[in-house]
């Protein structure tokens, strides 16, 4: 196994650029693990859903405490199908944020609906509840809050909300593979749970994958309809349906993978806890941890002024970063048709502007977290 420990290159002696996402630490650290799992795959021929895909469903729903779990080819199909079993279709509105990865808004849009936003909260970057009940209107159908980079919105008042006013709450999770709201696992709190398995997610197959959890049986059955082409079985098509199944072979190795993240999770939350402490003097703005969540930090997000400037200095010291999202959703070209303007969510834009995302991933070492700080506390000097 290559060590994660060695931040020296022998080509030149000099010190390795640390890396915003290692996937190959990880993939050494359960290689041992995945070949197996391949090889019965490739054994089997069972290429497309099969006995491996039915077994993660099942394992995975019971890791979030959702009666059922109904696998993809990606968690914008999640999104979708979530959507369109809830019964959103044209003329219907559906309320999310515009900080957030375009596919959150493109689900709604394919559905024929309109996304209508409401602001951020500045604090935890998620779904700022005190705005939702003015964007509420008689064609409402569905709250849409996301769980951003690892930690849950806050879910009592978006369920209150939602029952006050007979709608649906579907929680995009794509970030948020074992994150906690108030002891309970995201996508199983409100009526369905969208959850994405990109290969740099938490929980990341090695190509695309999704799921749906939920725990409405007649939920789950429209879904496994809907993914299948609308088939109830073969050549049966009761709906009109979608090519939306996920490969056995990624079936196979999510669950594999899927028995280690508690440890990766863990890990994660532990650089989150160095990166406090290593930062704690410096003047960057750290992200918050709402009371009571379990944030499983998928994204490590600091906020710092003159933000491009501040992501060209830690390049310039041999410190990988990415930034999530520059431009929120209200103000993209593609969704120029949804009438909305910069000015409009504030909290969102501004977090926009302002967002850098630190390395993160479970084998992050602390000698490596410790060049990232000096870094960051060194290019702060400089603006």
């Amino acid at each position: 196994m290559r060590s994660v420990n060695n931040d020296v290159d022998a080509a030149d002696s000099g010190p390795k650029p640390v890396p915003f996402l290692d996937l190959k630490a990880q993939y050494q650290s359960i290689k041992s693990e995945i070949q197996p799992a391949v090889n019965k795959v490739l054994e089997s021929c069972s290429f497309v859903l099969g006995e491996e895909v039915a077994a993660f469903e099942g394992e995975f729903a019971a890791h979030h405490n959702a009666g059922s779990g109904i696998a993809v080819n990606t968690g914008t199909s999640a999104l979708h199908l979530a959507l369109l079993t809830a019964g959103i279709g044209p003329g219907d509105e559906v309320i999310t944020v515009p900080f957030t990865f375009v596919a959150t808004v493109a689900a709604v849009v394919y559905t024929g609906a309109r996304p209508v936003f409401v602001d951020i909260d500045p604090a935890t970057l998620t779904m700022d509840v005190n705005g939702i009940e003015a964007a509420i209107t008689p064609r409402t159908k569905a709250i849409l809050p996301v769980h951003l980079h690892g930690q849950s919105a806050d879910m009592d008042p978006i369920l209150a909300i939602a029952r006050r006013h007979g709608l649906l709450v579907i929680e995009d999770a794509c970030q948020a593979h074992g994150a906690e709201y108030k002891g309970r696992r995201v996508g199983s709190i409100g009526d369905l749970g969208c959850f994405s398995f990109y290969p740099g997610k938490n929980l990341g197959a090695y190509g695309e994958g999704g799921m749906v959890i939920t725990n409405d049986q007649k939920h789950a059955q429209t879904i496994r309809m809907l993914r299948d082409w609308g088939a109830e079985s073969k050549y049966r098509h009761i709906l009109k349906g979608y090519n939306y199944r996920m490969e056995g072979m990624q079936g196979a190795i999510l669950r594999v993978k899927l028995r280690h993240l508690e440890q990766w999770t863990e890990a994660r939350r532990a650089c989150a806890v160095r990166y406090r402490n290593l930062l704690s003097d410096s003047a960057v703005r750290l992200p918050g941890e709402m009371s009571g969540n379990r944030h499983v930090y998928h994204i490590y997000a600091i906020r710092v002024p003159q933000r491009d400037r501040f992501q060209a200095g830690l390049t310039a010291r041999g410190v990988q970063t990415g930034i999530h999202y520059p431009i929120p959703v209200h103000l993209q070209p593609a969704y120029a048709d949804l009438g909305y303007k910069a000015g409009d969510f504030p909290h969102a834009e501004s977090a926009a502007n302002e967002v850098l995302s630190l390395p993160m991933f479970a084998e992050l070492t602390l000698a490596q977290q410790e060049r990232v700080a000096t870094a960051v506390r060194e290019v702060s000097g400089t603006l």
